[in-house]
C-alpha cells in the first residue's frame, strides 16, 4: 500500500486531464504545497486540508471555518468571496464543473488507488442487496477463516466494516470520499475481500467512479426513487443501475429479473457473464425449493456441481438471493464447502426476523422491505408461510424521495393487510403527517382498517396489542436501524426490533 503524498500541482493537473476543471488562481508556489487531507466536512479539517465544497446545504460558512482549521486551498463548481478572512496565505480556488466528478477522481489519488489491492463485490438492484450482501459475507468469512485470514469487510444500507470501522450506515453506499477511506481501512487490516451494496445514487453520482469490481452483480429492477432529488424517470433509474457493467471484471446476472435482455446486452461488455435464477437456462438453476419452518432447502446446478443448500431465514424471495450469492461465489472460486457452511450459517440484521410471544401464538416479523418490489415478496411469502392469518402491517415512507411509494405501498398494504399502522419512517424535511395523510389515501380505498400513529413506538405498540393469535404482524422499513432522520439530523432511537420485543412481553 501507498503511503505517497501528492502535491495540489497534480491534484489540479489530474482534474484537468479528466476536462474537469474550469479554473483555478493557485500560484507556482501554492502548487508545490503537498495535500495532507482531503475533506467535505468542515467539523474535520486539519493544517493542509484540501476543502471540497458540496452539498445541497452547503453554506460559504462552512468554508470560512475550514479555512481558520488550516485549510490549503479549496475545490468548488463556484468562487466564494473570503475577502473578510485574515489569512497570511492565499487561499486558492479549483474551480470544476462537476464537483461529485472531481470527487471521485481526487479520493481515488489521495488514496493512491488503494482499492486495486481487494477483491470487491458491487451488488445491485431493487431489492436484495442487502441479504445478498450479508449472504456472501457469511461464504467469503468461512472461507477466510479456513485460511487463517481477517474476515470480509462489508459496505451496506445497513451497516459498514472495514477492520477499523464498524457503525451503523447512513447510506446504501457511502459518498466516494468516505468509500475509499473504507477501501484503505480494509487493506490496511489484511482483508482481501470487500462485498458492497451499489445503489443507483451512486452509479449515477460518480460515487464509485473509477473503482474497479471483481464482480459486478445485477439482481433485479423495478420503479423505485423517482423524484426531483433522485431519477426523473425509470428509464435513467435503470440506466443508472446498468452502468455497474461499465466497471466490472465477471458480470453475474438474474435471468428472472425483468428487461432481463437489455441487463443481459449491458453486461456482455464485461469479460465474464456468470447467470443465475429460477430459470432453466441460468448458469446457476435453482429448483427443488422446500421450507421448514424459518428454514428453506434448494438445489443449484452449474456445469460443475449439482447441490441442495440451505439457508436459515424465511421469506422464498431469499432463495434467489442465496442463487445470487452462489454465482458470485462460483465466479470468484470460494469451495463448494465454503458456500454451503456460509449460506446456513448466514444471518441478515433487520431481514425477515421471526419473534413471538411466551404462548407462541402470536407471530411479528421485523423486514427492511421498503419499496413496491420488497412489498410485494414479503406479502406473497406471507400469504404461502401463513395462509391462514390475519395481517397487520406498521410502516411508513420517507421523506422528499421515492414519492411513488406512498401510492404503491400503501395500494399494497390496503390490498393485503386486514389492518394497517402508518407511521414515521425518516420523514427528513417533509412534514411528517403530511406523508402519513398520503399513504392513508391509497390505504383506503381498499377494505381495510387503517390507522396513522406518527409515533413509531406507539404505532407498533398498538399493533402487537390489538393482535390476536389469527394475526401475524409486520413491522417494516426501519429492521435494527437506531436513527430517524428528522430535518436534517439523525436522532438517536431504538430500533424496531428492540419495540417489538418489548412489547411481545405484555402478550
Amino acid at each position: 500500500m501507498s503511503n505517497r503524498v501528492q502535491n495540489l500541482r497534480e491534484y489540479i493537473e489530474l482534474l484537468k486531464e479528466k476536462n474537469i476543471l474550469v479554473e483555478t488562481n493557485a500560484e507556482e508556489s501554492e502548487l508545490k504545497e503537498f495535500v495532507r487531507y482531503i475533506s467535505y466536512n468542515s467539523m474535520d479539517v486539519k493544517f493542509g486540508t484540501l476543502f471540497i465544497c458540496k452539498g445541497t446545504h452547503f453554506s460559504v460558512e462552512y468554508l470560512k471555518s475550514a479555512i481558520k482549521e488550516g485549510a490549503l486551498a479549496y475545490i468548488s463548481e463556484q468562487k466564494y468571496d473570503l475577502s473578510e478572512i485574515k489569512t497570511e496565505r492565499n487561499i486558492p480556488y479549483i474551480i470544476v464543473n462537476d464537483i461529485r466528478k472531481a470527487m471521485a477522481y481526487i479520493s481515488d489519488m489521495y488514496y493512491n488507488q488503494v482499492w486495486k489491492e481487494l477483491d470487491i463485490i458491487g451488488i445491485t438492484g431493487t431489492k436484495g442487496k442487502s441479504t445478498t450482501t450479508y449472504f456472501m459475507k457469511a461464504i467469503l468469512d468461512d472461507y477466510l477463516k479456513e485460511i487463517k485470514k481477517p474476515k470480509s469487510a462489508v459496505l451496506s444500507g445497513i451497516d459498514n466494516y472495514d477492520g477499523i470501522l464498524n457503525e451503523e450506515s447512513h447510506l446504501t453506499t457511502p459518498e466516494t470520499l468516505d468509500l475509499h477511506k473504507h477501501f484503505n481501512n480494509a487493506v490496511k487490516s489484511e482483508i482481501d475481500y470487500l462485498t458492497m451494496e451499489v445503489s443507483s445514487q451512486a452509479l449515477k453520482y460518480h460515487r464509485t467512479l473509477g473503482v474497479k469490481y471483481a464482480v459486478g452483480c445485477f439482481l433485479n429492477i423495478g420503479e423505485d426513487h423517482i423524484s426531483d432529488a433522485e431519477h426523473c424517470d425509470f428509464e435513467d433509474y435503470f440506466q443508472s443501475k446498468l452502468k455497474l457493467f461499465d466497471q466490472c471484471e465477471t458480470a453475474c446476472v438474474n435471468l428472472d429479473s425483468d428487461h432481463v435482455e437489455r441487463v443481459m446486452d449491458a453486461a456482455n461488455q464485461c469479460k465474464k457473464v456468470v447467470t443465475f435464477g429460477l430459470n432453466e437456462k441460468a448458469g446457476i438453476y435453482g429448483y427443488n425449493i422446500s421450507t421448514s419452518g424459518n428454514s428453506i432447502t434448494f438445489n443449484a446446478r452449474s456445469d460443475s456441481f449439482d447441490e441442495e443448500f440451505k439457508i436459515n431465514m424465511p421469506g422464498l424471495f431469499n432463495v434467489s438471493n442465496a442463487l445470487a450469492a452462489i454465482a458470485i461465489s462460483y465466479a470468484l472460486n470460494i469451495p463448494l464447502k465454503n458456500i454451503h457452511a456460509g449460506l446456513k450459517r448466514a444471518q441478515v440484521s433487520g431481514r425477515m426476523e421471526v419473534y413471538t410471544n411466551l404462548s407462541k401464538d402470536l407471530y411479528v416479523i421485523v423486514d427492511y422491505a421498503h419499496n413496491k418490489m420488497s412489498f410485494e415478496s414479503l406479502f406473497a411469502s406471507m400469504k404461502r408461510e401463513f395462509p391462514n392469518k390475519k395481517i397487520s402491517i406498521v410502516f411508513g415512507c420517507p421523506g422528499k424521495k421515492a414519492l411513488a411509494r406512498r401510492r404503491e405501498l400503501g395500494d399494497l398494504a390496503g390490498k393485503y393487510s386486514n389492518h394497517v399502522f402508518i407511521t414515521e419512517e425518516d420523514a427528513g424535511e417533509e412534514p411528517l403527517m403530511k406523508i402519513c395523510e398520503e399513504i392513508a389515501k391509497h390505504v383506503e380505498k381498499h377494505d381495510c382498517t387503517c390507522s396513522i400513529i406518527t409515533d413509531r413506538k406507539e404505532a407498533i405498540r398498538q399493533a402487537i396489542a390489538d393482535a390476536d393469535r389469527d394475526t401475524v404482524v409486520l413491522v417494516t422499513g426501519k429492521g435494527r436501524e437506531t436513527r430517524q432522520k428528522r430535518g436534517t439530523n439523525y436522532i438517536d432511537t431504538p430500533s424496531d426490533v428492540e419495540y417489538v420485543q418489548e412489547f411481545l412481553k405484555d402478550k
